[in-house]
């Protein structure tokens, strides 16, 4: 199969990008310019190989969570395409969530806001992942910090850790988020069971814990807004 530089310009995803933007391109034509050169042992094109990895992961979210192990299963994705891939996936979800910052002083006044500010970042991701925002004592952030990685179903929280971090930062009161790998929001009894010791360890501290806020894909549940906080 003859390489892409001898298609005409036309055709070429670089050239359609510059003469009609990205959204010109089909999905595999824009993993083609991320991968940026084909496998030169089978014959295979850019296009061809970006096309057999959304054959091999069947979406471009599913392709997002995957490995550079996972990735480089696919023939003709060594290390550098693999690396290549994660990077660019990786910035386009950052860009989305965390990747727009958190401004000085910004205030979160719902859980809706909350949502909308991380769930890009955690919508994918395969294990739980258990956050705290730090806050002054005019509720602004002063920053975010993660306190766990856990498995897949739990995320092993300590108020020790959550309340070091705080006091370290002067924070007065902390508002609490943790994803849920399934999609489904929904807490469950060890998410209770943690936001009861933690908002009791909290009132000791003097540190006020606002919420605690579960993210799933396209949905959350906030403890304050259900009452139980």
């Amino acid at each position: 199969m003859s390489g892409i530089k001898s298609w005409p310009e036309g055709e070429r995803p670089r050239e359609k990008l510059l003469l009609h933007g990205p959204g010109a391109l089909t999905e595999a034509e824009l993993l083609a310019l991320i991968i940026g050169s084909g496998d030169a042992a089978s014959s295979r094109s850019a296009i061809d190989l970006g096309r057999q990895l959304l054959a091999e992961f069947k979406s471009l979210r599913t392709l997002s969570d995957a490995s550079c192990a996972e990735l480089q299963r696919v023939k003709g994705i060594g290390p550098a395409k693999a690396a290549c891939i994660k990077a660019a996936l990786y910035l386009s979800t950052k860009s989305l969530g965390l990747g727009r910052g958190l401004a000085d002083e910004t205030r979160f006044t719902s859980a809706q806001q909350v949502f909308e500010h991380f769930h890009y970042e955690f919508r994918d991701r395969r294990k739980e992942y258990f956050m705290a925002l730090l806050l002054d004592g005019k509720n602004r952030i002063i920053k975010p910090v993660q306190i766990s990685e856990g498995s897949l179903n739990q995320s092993i929280v300590h108020p020790r850790e959550v309340f070091n971090l705080a006091v370290r930062d002067s924070a007065a009161a902390i508002i609490l988020l943790h994803n849920h790998p399934s999609g489904d929001p929904t807490p469950s009894p060890e998410d209770f069971d943690v936001t009861r010791r933690l908002c009791d360890a909290g009132e000791l501290m003097g540190i006020r814990v606002l919420d605690h806020i579960v993210l799933g894909d396209g949905s959350y549940y906030s403890f304050t807004e259900h009452g139980v906080i």
